[in-house]
């Protein structure tokens, strides 16, 4: 019995993130396609399920602003990485805790604010920052060094999202100038896709840091 043919007509659509995968992948990029789909996947994740913005795919480390001028060598990097803005800040330091709680309540008593605990939850929302995504899947196995490699290569802050990546034009980083003065451990959001395509987030920092209180 011979294969019946299926016409192109016939065959399934692409769906939103396949297309999205399709279209985005690049041929000029450092690292291997599986890498870039990994990445591409937990992007459109960002995006589209938890109200990302601002999202810029990394292939090659930041060049620092104070590199000298001229023709640059770009270092890739261990794998791609993505930086983006949450719509909410994602850590807070405790130490920058207290000290919203103190402001927030020093600015209620001298203007003898009505509803005062109402006010003092809104003040003490501090604004999210723009935050570093580290993209993996659930099968890999990490260590303290493969995470040392990608902390070696990336500033406290990633820099401002000139556009979807940085293939075409370097991004020089110049963002830890400006940075907040409590974030004194570079951090990563560890993106963990599993063969179902539910994704974990994790926050990692490079050291000990204080713990959060409650």
């Amino acid at each position: 019995m011979g294969a019946t043919n299926q016409s192109s007509s016939d065959m399934s659509p692409l769906s939103a993130l396949q297309t999205y995968i399709t279209t985005n992948t690049s041929s000029t990029s450092p690292h291997p396609a599986h890498l870039q789909h990994l990445t591409l996947q937990i992007c459109h994740n960002l995006q589209y399920q938890h109200n990302w913005t601002s999202l810029t795919i990394h292939h090659y480390a930041p060049i620092e602003s104070s590199s000298t001028t001229g023709k640059r060598k770009r270092t890739p990097l261990p794998r791609p990485l993505i930086s983006g803005l949450p719509p909410k800040r994602l850590y807070v330091h405790p130490d920058e805790q207290i000290a919203l709680l103190q402001a927030a309540k020093k600015t209620i008593t001298e203007t003898n604010g009505k509803d005062g605990e109402a006010n003092l939850l809104k003040m003490v929302k501090p604004d999210p920052e723009r935050e570093w995504i580290l993209p993996t899947h659930l099968q890999e196995k990490w260590s303290l060094s493969r995470f040392g490699e990608v902390f070696d290569q990336i500033g406290f802050v990633p820099p401002d999202g000139g556009g979807e990546n940085d293939l075409d034009e370097e991004i020089v980083s110049d963002a830890d100038k400006a940075r907040n003065p409590w974030r004194t451990k570079k951090r990563v959001l560890l993106a963990t896709l599993d063969d179902d395509s539910t994704v974990m987030y994790y926050i990692v920092h490079d050291g000990i840091v204080k713990p959060r209180q409650n």
